[in-house]
């Protein structure tokens, strides 16, 4: 069996609309050989694949009190997690509103392990983390703080928590979270003047950086001190984090100058709202711009 093929005649073709239109891409720049240089190896981007394999919810919230350093408007955001905490009794509100984040995060990765710490003191915080690097081992921790109830990060490089009465704000140094927590970690921070935390969290990654590296050299010296260093690696490993805290990711909610949003239309953990429901909010988002123009 043969296909019969039909050749338009040059004398109909020329009659076809499409004739007339002009050839694209044509220019003279279209046809130049370029020069295409090699792929540049981008640094930030990480090298091999990392399951978070645990969570930390660290939620200081003291629902019904506002935070001494910081003036609500009135009427003021409210919803975190999408739950109004003032419809049931304060402690209640603060476990649903933790177990909601969970569900959040586990849509996002199921197989992670979950630990949330209420309104927590240092000490519950210094165990959290420790616990949670023990089982993690050299996979990812994500270290998710909620600081609503507390002042804002000082300049000092401290986030607050409380003390075992609930009575007083207490400060808990980055400096000690990053020991806690070790590498490789994410951190999110909800919190007001979220900025101050990342400008002071590099400066202590790479004093904590330095740390290691000196402590090294201190264990290679006293343990092989006449062989050189490149036979001590395997010694050294399960001494010492092998992931430097210069690699960890911080995402904050806001610059350093900067107040959380106060819009009774959007959810007071606006931040959280984007991580975990990013839909969600987008929609709200849209409709109350359409209400503003309309208006």
């Amino acid at each position: 069996m043969c296909d019969t093929f039909y050749v338009t005649p040059a004398s109909e073709l020329e009659k076809l609309e499409d004739w007339k239109k002009p050839l694209a891409f044509q220019a003279a720049h279209h046809h130049e050989n370029l020069n295409v240089p090699d792929s540049v190896e981008v640094e930030w981007r990480l090298r091999d694949r990392m399951k978070t394999v645990s969570v930390a919810l660290v939620m200081c919230l003291h629902i019904g009190v506002d935070p001494p350093d910081v003036v609500k408007s009135n009427p003021c955001s409210k919803l975190e997690c999408w739950i109004d905490p003032f419809s049931m009794t304060p402690r209640r509100a603060l476990e649903t509103i933790a177990a909601e984040l969970q569900r959040q995060y586990e849509r996002w990765q199921s197989k992670a392990r979950y630990k949330s710490s209420l309104d927590p003191t240092q000490e519950d915080i210094k165990k959290l983390c420790m616990t949670l690097r023990r089982n993690a081992r050299e996979e990812r921790i994500l270290f998710h703080y909620n600081g609503h109830g507390v002042p804002r990060p000082t300049a000092n490089g401290e986030i607050w928590v409380f003390n075992k009465n609930f009575t007083q704000y207490i400060p808990l140094s980055l400096y000690d979270l990053q020991k806690w927590m070790s590498s490789p970690s994410i951190y999110v921070f909800d919190c007001s003047h979220a900025g101050v935390v990342l400008n002071l969290f590099v400066k202590f990654a790479e004093q904590i950086d330095k740390e290691l590296e000196e402590a090294r050299r201190n264990i290679v010296q006293s343990t092989f001190p006449t062989s050189t260093s490149t036979h001590t690696t395997s010694q050294i490993a399960p001494l010492l984090p092998t992931s430097s805290p210069i690699h960890d990711i911080l995402l904050g909610a806001c610059s350093e100058n900067e107040l959380l949003p106060m819009n009774p239309e959007l959810p007071a953990d606006l931040f959280t709202s984007c991580l975990t429901t990013p839909i969600r909010i987008a929609l709200r988002w849209y409709v109350l711009q359409k209400k503003y123009k309309s208006s």
